[in-house]
């Protein structure tokens, strides 16, 4: 039999990851490693990028190895023990590979911290109104253009109707996204960003940890208990 083919080399494959490096970064992952590649990035980007090339050559040499066992398993090569051979070397060195996969994503998570609360929106500076769009939005959201007026808006699963100058802040802010690839008139699905999930958890959090208490009566002791007559 031929000798084992060599992986290819490290491309920007997509791993479950890239999503929230672009929400965290706010670039996608060519623009993050053309960046890299012009040394125009500071030290947490960077090692950030670093650290996700890593990733992605890893899940690279896990693409490879679970596609050569399933063509040793098709039954393209004649079953004999040179066979069970290679499937032996092949399964062992693909659970090599998911192993380093797993640390190198592991090691993008630990990039990303430092990231994400350099950027996260403080829960303080989201007002009652954002809160409660991106509440709405977090139920199901559509945007809609009238066909007769042009007008576009947001249509929640609640029934909650939000501007599209409210949606063009939040958009700015990077706490929701649009799927564009549907059309407008037939509704936009939109959706919190991870950064917008965070801040609507954290201002929740801050509005019930700093929920008002009831005074007490004047002239009565909260702690008194009532008097029979």
């Amino acid at each position: 039999m031929p000798p084992d083919p060599a992986p290819p080399a490290a491309r920007r494959t997509v791993s479950p990851l890239d999503h929230h490096i672009e929400a965290a970064t706010g670039h996608d992952i060519d623009t993050l490693w053309d960046f890299r590649d012009r040394g125009v990035l500071d030290e947490p980007h960077a090692h950030l990028v670093d650290r996700h090339r890593e990733l992605a050559m890893a899940q690279t040499d896990v693409t490879f190895h679970l596609r050569l066992l399933n063509r040793l398993s098709s039954g393209e090569f004649d079953v004999d023990d040179a066979l069970f051979t290679r499937i032996d070397r092949t399964a062992e060195q693909l659970e090599e590979a998911a192993d380093a996969r797993d640390a190198a994503a592991r090691a993008v998570l630990a990039a990303l911290e430092p990231i994400e609360a350099a950027t996260a929106p403080d829960a303080k500076q989201l007002s009652t109104d954002d809160q409660a769009a991106l509440l709405a939005i977090a139920g199901g959201a559509k945007l809609y253009e009238h066909l007769l007026t042009g007008r576009m808006s947001v249509t929640t699963a609640s029934g909650t109707r939000i501007l599209h100058a409210k949606l063009l802040r939040l958009e700015e802010a990077g706490l929701v996204v649009r799927d564009t690839g549907h059309p407008v008139h037939a509704g936009q699905p939109v959706t919190l960003t991870d950064t917008g999930r965070a801040a609507l958890v954290a201002a929740r959090r801050t509005s019930t940890t700093q929920a008002p208490k009831m005074p007490a009566r004047p002239g009565t002791s909260p702690s008194a208990p009532a008097q029979r007559r």
